[in-house]
């Protein structure tokens, strides 16, 4: 149940756009900063680093910027050995990653919102068994609740010099208004990209895209292209959302997006393992579906979201 003709996007997006406020599926948009009207999009700052770090000698977590969404995790146990790091809110999902072994910070989001997390990294011992090498809770009061969303990490790894960058503030020079923002990045990427079945058939779990390999090949698989257009809007400071989860019982990935104006739309860009579509609130809006398609988009148990990242 998803939109495949792309030369009609804009348009449809338009109305999907007034199909997601009818049937609620925008989100947030009420109280989607904090204390601040809904278009609040706050600006990024440098990255810190050094400033608040909790470690033992195996690890460290710099908390610097905590505030803006996001830890940066080494290992510095010196083993080379697999490592893991888990995230998780007192109450919610818990996040596992890969992390590297050479005692090089990578960047980890914290999507959940406002709380106390717990932060631990693990080596491998054996097998499947991992010991614990470090561990701390960080209670994060966000400076603005957009944050998280327009930063680099782990998953959409980019920086002002990335390919990536480049290519969207080139797609978009001269353009201002966010929906048309939009439309430039997704007709890029749909346009312009294949699906690589070799790579689907041989990945393995702990895959992490990397944004600027893909767009110069051109290829990848649902979380690559996916990273790409995340890592692009965030770069427009567009906040973005990739979202892993399911559609039915079939694992998938989508894209939410804030929009001035509309807030937070949910499940608008939606990738089925070879195409971005547009979801049903095109159709829903129209009209000219059947009651049970217009049962079945506006079921929000249909669409099970389990990580964003």
């Amino acid at each position: 149940m998803i939109f495949k003709n792309k030369k009609w996007f804009s348009s449809a997006l338009a109305v999907a756009l007034v199909a997601a406020v009818v049937f609620g599926l925008v989100i947030n948009s009420a109280d989607a900063a904090k204390n601040e009207p809904p278009s609040s999009i706050p600006e990024k700052e440098e990255v810190q680093t050094g400033v608040t770090v909790y470690s033992n000698e195996k690890a460290a977590v710099d908390a610097s910027n905590l505030t803006e969404g996001y830890i940066l995790v080494s290992y510095t146990g010196g083993q080379d050995v697999k490592i893991k790091v888990q995230i998780a809110k007192s109450g919610g999902v818990t996040y596992t990653y890969n992390l590297n072994n050479q005692g090089e910070y990578e960047t980890f989001p914290l999507t959940e919102g406002d709380g106390s997390y717990t932060v631990k990294v693990f080596e491998n011992t054996e097998g499947t068994k991992y010991a614990t090498a470090y561990s701390c809770t960080l209670d994060l009061t966000l400076r603005n609740d957009f944050l998280p969303f327009l930063y680099a990490n782990q998953y959409v790894n980019f920086t002002s010099d990335s390919d990536v960058v480049k290519t969207a503030a080139e797609l978009t020079n001269g353009i201002t208004d966010e929906y048309s923002q939009l439309t430039t990045v997704y007709h890029y990427v749909v346009d312009n990209f294949s699906y690589d079945y070799d790579l689907a058939a041989t990945v393995t779990s702990g895959y992490i895209p990397d944004v600027d390999a893909v767009l110069s090949s051109r290829k990848g698989i649902c979380f690559d292209y996916a990273a790409v257009m995340t890592a692009m809007l965030r770069s427009l400071n567009l906040p973005c959302k990739l979202v892993v989860g399911y559609a039915g019982d079939v694992y998938h990935a989508w894209i939410n997006v804030y929009l001035d104006g509309t807030g937070w739309v949910d499940q608008v860009i939606y990738f089925d393992g070879q195409d971005w579509t547009l979801m049903d609130p095109t159709f829903v809006s129209t009209g000219q579906n059947s009651s049970e398609v217009q049962q079945y988009v506006t079921n929000s148990a249909n669409y099970t979201q389990k990580y964003a990242y």
